[in-house]
């Protein structure tokens, strides 16, 4: 085991190598694994939704059991049938109690219906920022292969590097939407593992 575990850690670190030195690689690879927990809360939503109709019926129809044995209540007593009254209305209690536990459950299942949908929407706008940030960074990638720091016009000048706007590039501008867009990926990183 031992080998297979250090093959394992080996892997694991070239990958983190890899992403390191392409992250937009790890902004898409982000961004599949939201798609998937999406995918996976819309999936939680339609059997929690299915769930809870489930439930809906049988509540319906313990509902109506209940009535039915409270009309066979009445109509006992009516007959003067004691011993069929009691019976009756421990059965009427019993569908009773069956009601409030359904009922609970149906109370439960809304909660989950509505803490799965908060969480699938938290999930989409992560996702979407997410995209923000691939596409920005693909903007960035685009902007200094495109933009060579060493170029001349045809004067023969040096011209310094610009942005997509035709406006100078800032190096120290440059720098900090890196870094701004690497912390983004952190917090992202972090708050998938949550």
């Amino acid at each position: 085991m031992g080998v297979f575990e250090d093959l394992s850690h080996f892997l694991e670190a070239r990958l983190d190598e890899f992403l390191q030195a392409n992250p937009h690689l790890e902004l898409m690879a982000l961004e599949e694994q939201l798609r998937g927990q999406e995918a996976d809360a819309i999936n939680l939503l339609g059997d929690l939704k299915r769930r809870q109709k489930q439930v809906e019926d049988q509540i319906l129809s313990t509902a109506q059991s209940v009535q039915r044995w409270h009309g066979r209540v009445e109509k006992a007593r009516t007959a003067n049938r004691l011993d069929l009254v009691q019976a009756a209305q421990e059965r009427q209690a019993t569908l009773l109690r069956q009601g409030n536990t359904l009922w609970g459950q149906m109370q439960g299942i809304k909660a989950q219906i509505e803490q799965t949908r908060e969480l699938q929407q938290k999930i989409h706008r992560k996702r979407q920022e997410l995209k923000t940030n691939i596409a920005h960074e693909q903007q960035v990638r685009r902007t200094q292969t495109a933009n060579p720091e060493s170029s001349w016009d045809t004067t023969g000048w040096h011209q310094p590097p610009v942005n997509s706007f035709g406006q100078p590039a800032d190096p120290l501008e440059e720098k900090f939407m890196r870094w701004e867009t690497e912390a983004e990926l952190e917090d992202l990183k972090r708050q998938m593992k949550r």
